[in-house]
């Protein structure tokens, strides 16, 4: 995890050294800033790794910052983390579907947000090398197509959103069919084949696919976001029950 710059925004100056006293090993370069007029302007500055951010702040809140971020492309694979007293569920789920990718309530657990830190990092380096090794010819007009054995759905989203892709990906599987659809890179639907269930849900389960294969059709999506949060926060949370169930096992 060394060599990773992070960006820690707070009005609170005890709440930004207090996390920089934990963050700042590993080879790390921190970045702070008080408010977020100046968390964006230092964003654009610094392109830090991942941002750890408060909500309630002077000048623009965490949301007015988050909803400016993910409005830039080269913003789209940056984690962001909320770091917030803000503990209803509604604040939360407003956060997550502007494009945080965590949240985090104040006071909180030095080692959880350590833990919660080095997986998004994790998933970050991740995802940008995978999309770096699968690109869309934008002239094709049969999309992408391809084995889920060599290039995973998780890879596929990540890629997508790192192009801000529209369309539907159809996932074959024997006879298991499944499409998950996505807007402006954005997972915001998914179906298990006509007329089945859905939901986030199915697109953890879809995750979990090694073998099958799949096409993008590049169109498109007018449909109900059935999955209130950000791609990045989808993929994370895929990758923690991935986890959670190799760690019952």
């Amino acid at each position: 995890m060394s060599g990773h710059r992070l960006l820690i925004i707070d009005d609170n100056r005890d709440i930004r050294e207090l996390v920089m006293a934990y963050l700042g090993r590993a080879g790390r370069t921190l970045f702070t800033a008080c408010d977020g007029d100046e968390g964006l302007a230092v964003a654009l500055e610094v392109r830090p790794d991942l941002i750890i951010t408060d909500v309630m702040m002077p000048h623009r809140d965490g949301f007015e910052l988050v909803r400016a971020l993910r409005s830039r492309h080269d913003f789209s694979l940056v984690p962001v983390i909320f770091l917030t007293a803000l503990v209803s569920q509604a604040d939360r789920l407003r956060g997550l579907r502007l494009g945080a990718d965590d949240y985090l309530p104040k006071p909180f657990d030095p080692q959880e947000l350590l833990l919660r830190v080095e997986r998004a990092l994790k998933w970050r380096d991740e995802a940008i090398t995978n999309a770096a090794l699968v690109a869309i010819d934008e002239a094709a007009p049969a999309g992408l197509c391809g084995s889920l054995h060599q290039i995973g759905l998780a890879t596929l989203l990540s890629m997508l959103g790192l192009e801000r892709r529209s369309g539907v990906i159809a996932l074959h599987r024997g006879e298991e069919s499944a499409c998950v659809y996505l807007h402006d890179g954005r997972v915001v639907a998914a179906q298990r084949g006509r007329g089945g269930e859905g939901g986030a849900s199915l697109v953890f389960e879809l995750l979990t696919w090694s073998d099958g294969s799949f096409t993008f059709d590049d169109t498109r999506v007018e449909r109900r976001d059935e999955i209130g949060m950000s791609t990045a926060h989808l993929l994370l949370e895929g990758a923690q029950r991935v986890d959670a169930s190799r760690a019952r096992k």
